[in-house]
């Protein structure tokens, strides 16, 4: 009657290789242009990867300025006329720069031109300030802006993989937050 019991022990091991080779993705040589929300590498060539307890460090010790790249739900193009639009409320770690879309694999001039504008305010024109790039766990997102940062010439780059879920469940506080504004846009 050994057989139920090997039948036990080879799912356990197929089980096992399926997450262990989930938690093994490897860097893309360019970036993720689809399906953001999946597991994510455990690195990112030239980059710092962050704990939590890393991420809280440097945000308590004010060491490092950090950086929200988690999308904004557009305003849809077909409203009716005189309807008006309220965007969900964003909550992101307190201190943080929102640069929303700008993680995504192809950027559109305009949008790149914001994201570079905006690591620029958001360093004070220093390239060796730390940037804390972040937005949810197993959100490639972030790791795309993080790399295309990298690209930039910022060589103190910081990928804090777990994002606002992750500061979350350590139970650390986050902050109702707004877009930086793009050129033209109203606020």
């Amino acid at each position: 009657m050994m057989w139920p019991r090997a039948g036990l022990v080879l799912a356990a091991f197929a089980l096992t290789a399926a997450a262990f080779a989930q938690d093994n993705v490897s860097e893309p040589d360019g970036y993720r242009t689809e399906n953001y929300r999946a597991v994510v590498p455990a690195t990112l060539a030239g980059a710092r990867v962050l704990t939590t307890a890393d991420a809280e460090a440097i945000w308590r010790a004010k060491t490092g300025v950090f950086i929200d790249v988690l999308p904004r739900a557009p305003k849809p193009k077909n409203l009716p006329e005189g309807t008006i639009w309220r965007d969900k409320p964003h909550f992101n770690i307190p201190g943080s720069v929102w640069l929303p879309d700008t993680g995504y694999g192809t950027l559109a001039a305009p949008t790149e031109d914001y994201l570079r504008q905006g690591i620029a305010r958001a360093s004070g024109g220093s390239k060796s300030t730390l940037l804390v790039i972040y937005c949810q766990a197993d959100c490639w997102i972030s790791w795309n802006a993080a790399k295309r940062v990298l690209s930039y010439g910022y060589p103190n780059v910081a990928w804090y993989p777990e994002g606002t879920d992750g500061w979350q469940w350590a139970n650390l506080p986050l902050t109702e937050s707004q877009p930086e504004s793009r050129p033209g846009e109203e606020k």
